[in-house]
């Protein structure tokens, strides 16, 4: 079993830091939802508020790491411009999608959403996690800083899943691929 060096971190970049922030994002939104509502929020301790702290740093460290791994370990690689009339476009994502009209909008509309709106995901989160660390347990008291901290948070996974669908998307109808190859294990000979 093997796998490119650029195909690793393009699975690193998806699934590890784009796929769990996807999955800690709906987490976020259901915890900040209940420590800052009025109703519920008085069964929550310090503790509560100090792992809702880490959590939400984690998180910023999740976006962070998906976007700037994405923008500069794997759009490089996305980009790549063949030599002047080569044929085989396979290793040139961008050009392979831009040959077809059927898959061109794939880089007109999903690369542009992942070049520039997936921009958004770690910017709100960080607004939100700042404001949480600075507020706490009184957000409560704060309705309409609650309200931007929640959509703020729901943008983010917004943006992040559409992100996370357009990269698939583009992935399965041009891979990044090349770079040296990691074994991971060796087939036994029979």
């Amino acid at each position: 079993m093997q796998i490119t060096e650029r195909a690793l971190w393009t699975l690193i970049h998806g699934m590890a830091f784009g796929g769990l922030y996807l999955l800690a994002c709906s987490g976020a939104l259901v915890w900040l939802y209940q420590f800052t509502d009025s109703s519920i929020s008085d069964d929550f301790t310090r503790g509560h508020e100090r792992f809702v702290r880490i959590y939400l740093i984690a998180m910023v460290v999740l976006a962070w790491a998906a976007v700037l791994s994405g923008t500069y370990v794997i759009y490089p690689w996305y980009r790549a411009a063949p030599l002047t009339g080569r044929a085989d476009l396979s290793m040139f994502p961008q050009r392979l999608l831009m040959s077809r009209p059927a898959t061109s909008g794939w880089h007109s509309l999903g690369m542009e959403w992942k070049e520039h709106v997936a921009w958004f995901a770690p910017i709100s989160i960080t607004m939100v996690a700042f404001v949480f660390i600075r507020y706490g347990h009184d957000l409560r008291n704060h309705r309409q800083l609650r309200s931007a901290v929640l959509v703020f948070a729901l943008a983010s996974l917004v943006a992040s899943g559409i992100a996370g669908f357009f990269g698939a998307e583009i992935d399965d109808y041009a891979p990044v691929r090349g770079g040296s190859t990691i074994h991971l294990s060796h087939a036994e000979a029979k």
